[in-house]
């Protein structure tokens, strides 16, 4: 069986057996490729370490439309996309090289940009709440302070999903994980002004306000669903009017809900769970929080 053959099997095994994303999925299949473009579409026997190795030099030599190389970040995760393809390989009988005789690069201590508490507050401020776009955009905005959600999390949102009872409601993250998420009071009636001036029967919970005013249509409802580019956008203006210098994204907000829950004295377990990271490790990137807390505590009683 050719190399093409065996990746095709692969993705099939990812999605039915392993029961993997979809975005997984995609992700697998443009690593392999590369792959099998560099490779070419060769017995599964004939991948040796010297193969792998010029095919890492290859990598590391791609050059973008920008003259960028790729990332050892980007490079890392072929090699984890090639080294799940070989595990398979061997799982099922087939002869190959050995996934465990690949290394995976060391990479780099990865450094967690957040935003301080008052310049949340500065973003929050910078949006006028006298139009219906405002108060759309300072719901996303808290929403994403309050709850951590990633961007993806965030767009996907229905409003029948949200008790307001409870101020909670349940989201499928990565590896469509269910896990429950809080709102603030703030945060919950900042949806709840927003979707006051909503008047419309759309699914989605954070729509664009420039199509048309048709209630029922569920393909036009989607349509109007907010995109993440759209989300990224929006944090972005409104950053840039807080006059914000660091680069701020979604992501930033999700850094910054779990430095300062940190900062407040939760503990990393329950931070993990409430990112809805499936391993600690994850979580472990903002161990200097916490290792800064520790400090305090030490030097407060052994001064």
């Amino acid at each position: 069986m050719k190399l093409s053959s065996c990746m095709q099997r692969f993705l099939e095994y990812c999605e039915i057996e392993r029961n993997q994303s979809p975005r997984t999925i995609l992700n697998y299949t443009h690593y392999l490729d590369r792959f099998l473009n560099f490779s070419g579409d060769i017995e599964p026997s004939a991948i040796t370490l010297n193969r792998v190795h010029e095919y890492r030099l290859h990598l590391n030599r791609i050059k973008d439309e920008t003259g960028e190389s790729l990332s050892i970040k980007t490079q890392t995760y072929h090699i984890i996309a090639l080294r799940a393809f070989l595990k398979y390989l061997i799982k099922n009988d087939i002869k190959t090289l050995s996934p465990e005789k690949i290394e995976l690069p060391k990479i780099p201590s990865r450094t967690v940009e957040f935003l301080e508490r008052d310049e949340i507050e500065r973003i929050f401020s910078a949006v006028d709440v006298s139009v219906p776009a405002g108060l759309r955009d300072a719901a996303i905005l808290e929403t994403l302070y309050s709850t951590g959600l990633r961007v993806s999390e965030l767009a996907k949102l229905n409003r029948d999903q949200i008790d307001f009872k409870t101020n909670e409601f349940m989201v499928r993250g990565k590896g469509r994980k269910p896990r429950l998420v809080f709102l603030s009071d703030r945060a919950a009636n900042k949806i709840r002004s927003y979707l006051a001036v909503r008047n419309d029967n759309f699914a989605p919970l954070f729509i664009n306000f420039k199509g048309a005013k048709t209630k029922s249509d569920i393909t036009l409802a989607e349509k109007r669903r907010l995109t993440t580019v759209s989300i990224e956008n929006i944090v972005r203006k409104y950053s840039r009017l807080a006059g914000i210098v660091k680069k701020v994204t979604p992501h930033t907000f999700r850094h910054s809900h779990a430095t300062h829950m940190l900062q407040k004295g939760a503990d990393i377990r329950s931070v993990q769970e409430m990112l809805g990271h499936s391993s600690i490790t994850t979580t472990q990137v903002y161990t200097h929080i916490t290792n800064q807390r520790l400090k305090e505590i030490h030097k407060k009683y052994h001064s």
